[in-house]
């Protein structure tokens, strides 16, 4: 929780100070306030970033409405992937120094222009990819790597049902299931369809024109990234034995009532997986892995993102691109692109 100054939109005059977005009530997108807050320092095991860019994730939105209530009542500064440049590092501190780029995961707070992060939060930003697009991979990358390479074990000629299969981590888990040979069927409104195919996809269903328990049938894995009836609904997908895997907040199947089916359930937590956000940039820097950017907005606008979030009818991920006060122009590697790109715009 955060204790936030005056709400002031402009560029603060004391350099201890610095921009951030926070959610001053429960509510819809009118909620989030610009406003300045102290910058921080950088606690022990800790290093301090200057955020270059930063996304917007589904359940940043659920936070703002008041459906985390583990949070507590806000303020709060919201925020968990982010992007950007090391400034200075605890002395405790031995992975990154200052000119480092870096992107990770903060869990929360990366709505703002400065966030001291967790050194083992954080990995060197792929060299391939610009701040906008480092910045959009974290939470929804690591989600997928651990559905796809921890819990799924998928093998060659497996059959997994992604569903949002054009979502953050849904574009990114079609990806990863082709890597591991799996045929992979996604659900998805027709118009995402041909951007899915894009991304590897070998079947596809528009789930507001066909049920989709009356076509996938038999497969291996269902990765549900929707949560609420899906979750149960897709125990009629699987082949007996087979395995649902949770990444909702609010998953609508235990492993009792799977088992009860013959059937397996695992919400997604630990991983087994060393390092993943290593792991995600070899495989970006490499051209196995592509993320998807459909829209960016200014640190002033991220309202009218999380009005475009609420829609749900994103395709990958939406940014924020964050300028540093007092520095002229915008950051260097910041664009706005509409791209599934390595390089900033393929």
């Amino acid at each position: 929780m955060t204790d936030p100054a005056a709400p002031v939109p402009g560029e603060p005059s004391d350099p201890k100070l610095m921009r951030a977005a926070i959610v001053e009530r429960f509510g819809g997108p009118e909620v989030l306030r610009l406003v300045h807050l102290p910058r921080p320092t950088p606690k022990p095991g800790h290093v301090l970033v200057r955020v270059h860019a930063a996304s917007v994730n589904y359940g940043e939105t659920k936070i703002r409405k008041g459906l985390v209530p583990e949070l507590g009542p806000p303020p709060h500064t919201l925020g968990s992937d982010l992007s950007g440049t090391v400034m200075n590092a605890h002395p405790s501190t031995h992975r990154f120094k200052a000119g480092d780029e870096v992107y990770g995961i903060h869990f929360i707070g990366t709505y703002a222009e400065y966030v001291s992060v967790p050194e083992l939060s954080l990995a060197a930003k792929p060299t391939t990819l610009d701040h906008v697009h480092a910045a959009a991979l974290p939470v929804a990358a690591q989600t997928a790597l651990i559905a796809i390479f921890d819990y799924a074990t998928l093998r060659p000629r497996q059959q997994i049902l992604i569903h949002a299969a054009a979502g953050g981590v849904g574009h990114l888990a079609v990806q990863l299931a082709k890597l591991r040979g799996a045929h992979v069927t996604g659900t998805a409104r027709q118009e995402k369809h041909t951007f899915l195919r894009g991304m590897g996809a070998d079947e596809l269903i528009d789930y507001t024109q066909v049920d989709f328990t009356r076509v996938a049938r038999n497969v291996d894995v269902v990765l549900d990234l929707i949560g609420g009836t899906y979750g149960r609904r897709s125990l009629d997908c699987l082949r007996p034995g087979g395995l649902v895997l949770g990444a909702a907040l609010e998953p609508g199947l235990t492993d009792a009532e799977a088992h009860r089916r013959g059937m397996r359930y695992r919400w997604l937590g630990g991983t087994s997986i060393d390092r993943p956000l290593d792991r995600i940039r070899d495989l970006v820097d490499t051209g196995q892995l592509r993320v998807h950017v459909d829209r960016t907005y200014t640190l002033e606008e991220l309202p009218a993102a999380h009005a475009y979030a609420d829609s749900g009818r994103v395709t990958g991920k939406l940014v924020l691109t964050i300028r540093s006060s007092g520095a002229a122009g915008t950051n260097p590697g910041l664009e706005r692109p509409s791209s599934d790109a390595r390089t900033g715009g393929e």
